[in-house]
């Protein structure tokens, strides 16, 4: 039984392996997609929502000032920030008059900050194009002129681009790698750009839009209390049947990930729950199959004995490979694929802290605000 158990793990492991291996060698990569000559370039709006962003919000802009774009505009929501950030926007813009600073002091019902901020600063916005990113993203300066002629060539309406995390340590490089592995599992963002497929996808870091689709699809309204409205304004977009793609831009959009895991735990609280759209059945499910994928096999290679030991044995050395190939896909070290070993455990407590937290406080609370969990459900 043990040996048929081991080999049906084996089997499910080499498939999401494989899978994950060849889909994104079918991604696009901006590197690949030449820039667009300057003097064709169509208005773009950039839309930055900002909260108590002082230690980022500088670098941030200044890589976006940065850009060999002309035809630009700068859009920067202080959302009611308590620290130098609405400070540093208004220098900023006195010596910039591309960049346009709008401060919010309240938020009304109904709203997460975030997605409230983005609709404001898109409804003051102007370009034919609307780009939605964060506060602490920098930009390689050839990127938009990359992202925009994709856009026209393939005549896109949506175009998102899967950044590169600057992360410290082996450990949690392979954190972040496990939870991007399953996210890039579950939504395919190489099945994007297919019409007939229902896969969708969104990237906070660079989420581009034409400006008179995200108005037909009803803007951020329609995902007001949702915490990871990046994916879902993706879907939104994806469900009215406009055309929308995923690429490959490791060495043109980047950020500095959270620091240690007890940062990276308490900063996606918010999202993971959300992510399994709030199921504590799906969450356990998900806890379980990391526990018997990641842990089980590097347990069993050391307490099992015969032809069992051996499969386990391959279980842990696809996740090995799987996690070099990926590694070596995001520009970061292969060698931090060893971390895989142990990484599972923490990746586990990620979830289960997210899960856990969220049903014992009935809500999250994101940037120093409460949401309730009631409402949440309600309006995802």
């Amino acid at each position: 039984m043990d040996l048929l158990f081991a080999l049906a793990l084996l089997a499910i492991v080499l498939g999401i392996s494989i899978e994950l291996s060849i889909g994104l060698r079918k991604l696009t990569h901006l590197e690949d997609i030449p820039p667009l000559p300057l003097g064709k370039t169509p208005k773009i709006s950039i839309i930055i929502p900002a909260l108590n962003e002082e230690e980022t919000i500088e670098p941030a802009l200044a890589s976006v000032l940065s850009l060999d774009y002309k035809n630009l505009e700068i859009i920067v929501v202080n959302d009611r920030s308590t620290d130098r950030t609405g400070t540093i926007l208004d220098k900023t813009a006195e010596r910039y008059p591309q960049v346009k600073v709008f401060h919010k002091k309240n938020l009304p019902p109904g709203w997460l900050g975030k997605n409230h901020a983005l609709q404001f600063g898109a409804r003051q916005a102007t370009g034919e194009f609307l780009l939605f990113t964060d506060a602490d993203i920098v930009m390689e300066k050839t990127t938009l002129l990359r992202a925009i002629n994709h856009m026209q060539k393939e005549e896109l309406d949506h175009l998102s681009i899967i950044f590169k995390a600057d992360v410290p340590g082996g450990l949690l490089r392979m954190v972040l790698l496990e939870f991007g592995g399953a996210l890039m599992w579950k939504f395919k963002p190489w099945n994007v750009k297919n019409p007939e497929s229902k896969h969708y996808m969104g990237v906070g870091a660079f989420n581009m839009v034409r400006s008179p689709v995200y108005y037909q699809i009803g803007m951020h309204e329609r995902i007001s209390m949702c915490p990871i409205d990046d994916i879902m304004l993706g879907k939104v977009i994806k469900e009215q049947k406009f055309r929308s793609d995923c690429v490959a831009g490791y060495d043109f959009v980047s950020v500095e990930w959270y620091p240690t895991i007890k940062e990276a735990a308490r900063g996606l609280e918010k999202n993971i729950f959300a992510g399994l759209d709030y199921s504590l059945l799906t969450a356990m499910g998900g806890a379980v199959f990391m526990f018997l994928a990641g842990i089980l096999p590097v347990i069993a290679v050391v307490t099992a004995t015969g032809p069992s030991r051996i499969i386990y044995g391959l279980i842990v050395l696809t996740r090995i490979l799987s996690s070099v190939d990926g590694l070596t896909k995001s520009k970061l070290p292969p060698l931090n694929a060893l971390w895989i070993l142990c990484s599972t455990w923490f990746g586990i407590y990620m979830l289960m802290n997210a899960t856990l937290k969220t049903i014992y406080h009935k809500g999250i609370t994101w940037r120093g605000t409460f949401y309730p969990l009631e409402e949440l459900k309600k309006k995802r």
